[in-house]
């Protein structure tokens, strides 16, 4: 079995977001998704979600292309994540190009684009301004 993990917030989860996790599907049998927590992406990304982790992690779930969802509590894990749940495959947006490189000794690494025009940013710049 090919195991693929990739890593993110998924708030305010968008077509974006689902276009990533069916190419990440795609490249594996049974896809792991990192989820960023709260405390996280208050702490080290300095993002406050609108979604709690447990509202994001439900929504995730119950996307067809997800087989395990974890929590992802420090940037570091990803080391001991690929080893723990033996990945084969890491996958990140592009927008992250080249900064996950050092994980190529373990697994092989994929950088996916984007899909064009949707982020949560752009969603949440859209609400505020309207």
């Amino acid at each position: 079995m090919k195991r693929v993990i990739t890593y993110g917030t998924f708030d305010l989860l968008h077509y974006g977001h689902i276009n990533l996790l069916k190419r990440a599907k795609a490249l594996g049998d049974y896809l792991i998704v990192a989820l960023s927590t709260d405390e996280f992406n208050w702490i080290e990304k300095h993002k406050k979600c609108y979604f709690s982790y447990e509202k994001r992690k439900q929504l995730l779930e119950a996307i067809r292309y997800v087989d395990l969802v974890i929590p992802e509590t420090c940037w570091e894990q990803k080391n001991t994540d690929i080893d723990d749940y033996h990945a084969d495959v890491f996958v990140i947006g592009d927008d992250w190009e080249g900064k996950f490189d050092f994980l190529k000794s373990k697994c092989e690494v994929v950088y996916l684009p984007r899909t064009p025009d949707v982020s949560t940013t752009i969603i949440k710049y859209d609400i505020q301004n309207k």
